[in-house]
């Protein structure tokens, strides 16, 4: 194999090999399972029985690691009968080795491979290189430890996860590591605590944030905004409970999907509920509540509240992974030839949207679509399937989304547009959404009047433009590094006292610009102004005034811009009229 072609997948497997040697040098009696390559890496859970590793042995590994790749060793592949295989990892007492064997058997299997480098030898498909010195010196760190559970199965014995980094060349290793520290700087549990953005409490519970005043701010300026541009699309507000009996998601299909997530609520009194894990259901029984007609559609509604589900415990983390999920959802209830102009639309919104956020243009589209071999996972008709995702193909072309088709990826009910996002380090994460239902009016029996009075079953669209608040704050802050636009910044103007006689005239400045609708903070505390300005620059605070004898008897402020060293002289009329107008066009 030409090593200058070789995928950097295959050379992060063989790495994880390496990994699994060293660690058999070092610790002979510790059990291997698993060990693949991931994004910019690698991992191998390894069960150390009495032994407690830590970070602190990362370098011991390293150093053996990096002396077996010098070794110029071969990959030696061989194939050998499933049962001799499982015999000889019961002889040798491997455990999991023997477990993964005796699946491969009941499935059929009647040969495995394995791949031997150097003196050690593991149960692999592979591919891996050929040879070492396809790895380049330093092109590999190892680089954390986590806990996980065999088989990802809770009732398993916990095994120790060594992840490593591993890149074609040391210059890319080194790229990445530099963008990591960056990235550890701009985390949002981190900088979220920093800026007083939102809490957890281990009374409340994890995976269940409180937002605190500055965190909320954020949130409902984002809900203002994105209900303000739908409006303009036709867009109703509307509310459903937190909960519902089960036979709503057991008829939408919902109860089956996420039936090992569902939050099941009871009472004394004989009453027995689920936390919603969706509100599309809730909103067909708004559309059933009258009858309808053609001439009523389309018919949108949209609803911010939120959503549960019972992730795995392990799972939860920061706003990145909650019980209760904020959604930001949306659903139009249409006439088939309807559906294009409404999709286009939502594809506008999307675009305007993260527009004004400077997100648009680091995105792609993923045209999800159903996996063919197992349409059992699916509800609904072929025929319509096929309509569908011919529509979404053809919107695709038409707004010149260049979607890439994804085989599998589609909703439960219908395929989809999703938007995938790249924030300020790369980081990619999906959030809007875009889906086509002909299924879910009809598992509900909705219909409208058409023009020659039959009934006939409404198309249902589901969007989401920001997705759910807790993902999308958690983008945000990361993204901007907690300087948000000026418009999202929950304290837009921080003004300064530099001693307490110039506190009356921090305090009419401050409702001055309260009136005029400016968020804005007063820092009054008996400390040095140096100490008061680190603060508010600490804070990220968009502008700052400092007042003192000069500013207090003076027609023009003093201002300080984010990120400049000097203040610059400008009248308060004007100054006002420059905030208001960056907040009106969201800068």
């Amino acid at each position: 194999m030409n090593k200058e072609k070789m995928p950097v997948e295959t050379k992060r497997h063989s790495i994880a090999h390496l990994l699994a040697a060293a660690v058999k040098e070092i610790w002979p009696e510790a059990q291997l399972s698993i060990g693949p390559a991931i994004d910019n890496g690698f991992y191998y859970d390894i069960d150390f029985g009495d032994v407690k590793i830590s970070d602190a042995n990362f370098k011991e590994i390293e150093k053996k690691m990096a002396h077996l790749a010098k070794q110029n060793l071969k990959f030696e592949r061989r194939e050998e009968k499933i049962d001799l295989a499982l015999q000889a990892a019961q002889d040798a007492g491997e455990i999991y080795k023997a477990e993964l064997l005796t699946d491969l058997k009941a499935g059929g299997e009647t040969v495995v491979s394995h791949y031997t480098v150097g003196k050690f030898t593991d149960l692999c498909r592979g591919p891996h290189v050929n040879n070492t010195n396809q790895i380049k010196p330093g092109s590999f760190k190892l680089h954390k430890l986590a806990g996980a559970y065999w088989r990802g199965d809770e009732k398993n014995k916990m095994l120790t996860r060594i992840y490593g980094l591993a890149f074609d060349t040391k210059e890319e290793l080194d790229d990445h590591l530099k963008m990591l520290i960056e990235a550890e700087k701009r985390d949002h549990r981190k900088l979220g605590k920093e800026l007083d953005l939102f809490c957890f409490s281990e009374l409340v519970g994890a995976g269940l944030p409180l937002y605190t005043p500055k965190g909320m701010v954020i949130i409902e300026e984002l809900k203002k905004h994105i209900e303000a541009v739908c409006r303009n699309y036709g867009f109703e507000k509307v509310m459903t409970p937190h909960l519902a009996k089960i036979d709503l998601y057991e008829l939408s299909g919902h109860a089956k999907k996420f039936s090992e997530e569902l939050f099941h609520v009871s009472s004394s009194k004989g009453h027995d509920f689920v936390m919603k894990p969706v509100q599309c259901p809730h909103h067909t029984q708004i559309y059933a509540s009258r009858p309808r007609s053609y001439r009523d559609l389309p018919i949108r509604y949209m609803e911010s509240e939120k959503q549960y589900r019972a992730e795995k415990t392990g799972e939860v983390g920061g706003l990145s992974r909650v019980y209760a999920i904020t959604i930001e959802d949306g659903h139009t209830f249409c006439r088939i030839d309807q559906v294009k102009e409404e999709i286009k639309n939502l594809v506008n919104i999307i675009k305007d949207f993260y527009s004004a956020l400077g997100l648009w243009g680091r995105h792609w589209v993923s045209l999800s679509v159903r996996d063919y071999a197992h349409p059992e996972k699916y509800i609904g008709e072929t025929a319509d399937w096929d309509l569908c995702e011919k529509m979404l193909a053809e919107i695709s072309d038409e707004l010149k989304l260049d979607a890439k088709r994804q085989e599998g990826e589609a909703a439960l009910y219908g395929p989809k547009l999703d938007f995938m996002f790249r924030d300020s380090l790369g980081k990619e994460i999906q959030i809007p959404t875009v889906q086509i239902d002909f299924a879910t009016p009809k598992k509900f029996n909705l219909t409208y009047a058409d023009k020659d009075g039959t009934a006939k079953n409404p198309v249902m669209v589901h969007r989401a433009i920001l997705g759910s608040y807790e993902r999308f704050l958690a983008l945000l802050i990361e993204h901007f590094a907690g300087a948000f636009p000026l418009w999202l910044s929950p304290v837009q103007v921080k003004i300064v006292s530099v001693a307490e006689a110039h506190s009356p005239a921090c305090t009419r400045l401050a409702a001055e610009l309260k009136a005029a609708d400016i968020r804005v903070e007063v820092d009054e505390a008996n400390e040095t102004v140096g100490n008061k300005i680190r603060k508010a620059v600490a804070e990220k605070v968009p502008y700052m005034l400092v007042i003192g004898d000069k500013e207090a008897n003076s027609p023009t402020l003093a201002v300080r811009d984010r990120g400049a060293a000097d203040t610059r002289e400008i009248t308060k009329d004007k100054f006002i009229a420059e905030v208001l107008n960056k907040i009106k066009n969201h800068l």
